[in-house]
């Protein structure tokens, strides 16, 4: 893909520098690669994949242990506060003191229960200032603790398998995206290449219908033909006049259409090639239902929409029950007016919280919102068992599109030869007068509308190739899948 952008540059660049009008010869698979690698939409599509991919790794590292540091440095306060007593009285006194903190901590968050674990150490210093000036200390050389809900709504769990699956899908989004882009390419490219065509075609019988008034003035003048015959060539010519025009005017709006598509901003004029004709390879419908299954995006957008439904149904269940909460942490911990000494002979410190919640009476509304989750999962799995059965009636209906495509191919093929032939021959007896122009423009048009149609022929077998890859992420004729790998994103 770089090195079609580099042609391009450079060919710009060397054709600006010698003062040439812009026109670049270029095939079908080269305007697909470029479309692919360097179009506008192309990069849009790979920035949106990277924002998938930093999302989902920042998702990822929320279940990974946090380490942080942190700290009171310091705190100061002079003021006078009301105080307890030991009698139970309050009195307000002058307090001046510096407090100063910090620790370290590390936590661990377990998506299989929702629990947190958590490891640390601190210390704190107060700094007492006045007649009574003083300096203590308090130590928390390792402390260990945890929270664990019980009986209770884990969003966590959810939310871990959830992020998976929509990073899956928006990596298979990814591939489908590029396969519609080369579909969207192969239709501009013969949009304008059947422009390109046409409006050859049109110069071509421009020049012949001049020349065959020409030949018929002479005619004409002779009173080989009539009058009426005359006029009709001469109104030929003068059409050809303004099918010339209309084509160039085509021409010239696909060429644009093309340029804007691949985002060249240079005033390119394509000349395109000969489209190639795709290889000949056979697609079994039930091998394509099941590359679709394991590659199309839409099959991991099923199981992500289930999935929510099965969340929505647990949440229902769970959030109206019993909640307990398990808290509990074990720890070594002094105080001492030195640094030192606070840390020797450290004392333990457990500490273990039990918190429960039991409905008594809600007047119905659990029971409310288990049966709407139940309804809209059960809702939820009709819906996508019969969107399963559209989206694996469209492959099918694709594979068998393709191959009567194929077919029409051929006949197309055979049709624009056939024609061609028959009007050279119509063109050589005109002019030695042996059938009249009535015919001639018969076999023209017949002529005409056949190269369409094998045109066309070829443009919807190339579409229809493109469809298929979309919609099964499978490239049957290099034998590989078209998904994109994960991996190679790191």
């Amino acid at each position: 893909m770089k090195w079609i952008a580099l042609i391009f540059s450079v060919t710009f660049f060397c054709l600006k520098l010698t003062s040439q009008p812009d026109r670049i010869d270029i095939t079908l698979s080269e305007i697909i690669r470029i479309a692919q690698g360097e179009a506008p939409v192309a990069l849009i599509a790979q920035t949106r994949l990277s924002n998938n991919y930093w999302r989902y790794q920042s998702s990822l590292a929320d279940f990974k242990p946090q380490l942080s540091l942190w700290g009171t440095l310091p705190d100061l306060n002079r003021s006078i506060e009301s105080i307890p007593l030991p009698d139970g009285t309050e009195k307000f006194l002058n307090r001046s003191f510096m407090n100063t903190q910090s620790g370290v901590r590390m936590s661990q968050r377990v998506a299989q229960t929702g629990g947190l674990f958590y490891a640390g150490t601190n210390l704190r210093r107060i700094d007492l200032f006045g007649d009574f000036a003083s300096i203590s200390y308090l130590s928390a050389p390792l402390t260990f603790g945890f929270v664990q809900p019980l009986f209770q709504f884990n969003q966590y769990k959810w939310d871990r398998q959830l992020q998976a699956l929509d990073y899956e899908s928006s990596t298979k989004r990814y591939s489908e995206e590029k396969e519609t882009i080369a579909y969207d390419a192969v239709n501009l490219f013969f949009t304008l290449y059947l422009a390109q065509l046409n409006l050859e075609e049109a110069r071509r019988q421009k020049i012949y219908a001049d020349s065959l008034y020409q030949i018929s003035i002479g005619r004409f003048e002779v009173g080989r033909i009539a009058e009426t015959a005359l006029l009709q060539i001469e109104l030929r010519s003068k059409n050809a006049d303004t099918e010339v025009a209309t084509e160039l005017l085509n021409y010239q709006t696909a060429n644009q259409n093309l340029r804007n598509f691949l985002g060249v901003k240079n005033d390119v004029e394509f000349n395109l090639q000969t489209p190639e004709i795709l290889p000949e390879y056979d697609i079994d419908p039930v091998t394509a239902l099941q590359y679709a299954r394991a590659y199309r995006s839409q099959t991991t957008e099923f199981r992500i929409r289930l999935m929510e439904a099965q969340m929505d149904m647990e949440e229902a269940q769970k959030s109206g029950g019993l909640n307990i909460d398990l808290s509990g942490s074990f720890g070594l911990s002094q105080t001492a007016p030195t640094f030192i000494d606070a840390y020797r002979n450290a004392i333990d410190q457990e500490r273990i919280t039990l918190q429960f919640q039991i409905p008594i009476a809600d007047w119905g509304k659990n029971r409310a919102r288990r049966e709407i989750a139940k309804s809209n999962l059960d809702l939820t799995q009709r819906t996508i068992e019969q969107d399963n059965v559209n989206f694996e009636q469209e492959v099918i209906l694709r594979v068998q599109q393709f191959a009567l495509k194929r077919s029409q191919l051929e006949l197309s093929l055979r049709a624009s030869e056939v024609a061609q032939k028959r009007v050279e021959i119509a063109k050589s007896r005109y002019q030695i007068g042996k059938i009249d122009v009535t015919d001639l423009n018969i076999a023209l048009n017949e002529y005409q509308d056949a190269r369409k149609a094998y045109i066309q022929a070829v443009w919807s077998l190339w579409t229809a190739h493109y469809e298929i890859r979309n919609l099964t992420l499978f490239d049957f004729i290099n034998r590989k899948s078209l998904a994109e790998n994960p991996a190679s994103l790191n």
